[in-house]
């Protein structure tokens, strides 16, 4: 059975429910309900597991806060033995325009600090990232505020559209491989 690793990156704690900068819970929750299973306490992280036509799934939302990620990311990939090729992070992204996602095989972390976590942790920037474009409506001095905001309220129908094309890009990378689910995704334009 092959085995995947979806890495939701947030932030735990109330006051961050829902922000921009927690889109990757956001979207795991949503992928996690949509297939009947649920999350777990567990070591680092809120674990959930579940299965999609023979391929074992775990979703993983890191409790280290987001400049730690990188510390769950590598307990989890060790402890289940998973191939990096076989893990994918969902992560908010500012240079992506709000209405697009962008699936990538790798790249650097673009200032990201759960990005940044990860790869300084696993020492490669060569894994698959599901970049959930969050726009960069802010002012000059304002990117802290904004990344850790609330949507505004007419940006939530097509957040809401795009957690569910998110949701299946974490299917499709699963079940058909990175480059398809790239084709895919990356045309995606609401």
């Amino acid at each position: 059975m092959n085995k995947f690793l979806i890495v939701g990156l947030g932030n735990i704690g109330v006051e961050y429910e829902h922000t921009r900068h927690n889109i990757g819970f956001d979207i795991l929750d949503h992928f996690v309900k949509k297939h009947k299973s649920e999350f777990v306490s567990d070591r680092l992280a809120f674990r959930a597991d579940l299965g999609i036509k023979g391929k074992k799934i775990i979703c993983i939302k890191p409790t280290t806060f987001m400049n730690l990620s990188g510390r769950a990311v590598k307990y989890w990939l060790e402890k289940e033995k998973i191939e990096i090729t076989n893990m994918l992070v969902l992560v908010d992204e500012l240079a992506v325009p709000l209405n697009k996602i962008k699936m990538k095989p790798a790249g650097n972390d673009g200032g990201h600090n759960g990005l940044r976590s990860i790869q300084e942790t696993l020492l490669t920037a060569q894994y698959a990232r599901l970049r959930f474009g969050i726009g960069n409506d802010f002012t000059k001095g304002k990117q802290v505020d904004y990344v850790l905001g609330h949507w505004k309220r007419d940006e939530e129908d097509i957040v809401a559209r795009k957690i569910e094309c998110a949701s299946q890009a974490i299917e499709d990378f699963v079940l058909i491989g990175l480059e398809k689910a790239m084709t895919e995704v990356n045309q995606i334009e609401l």
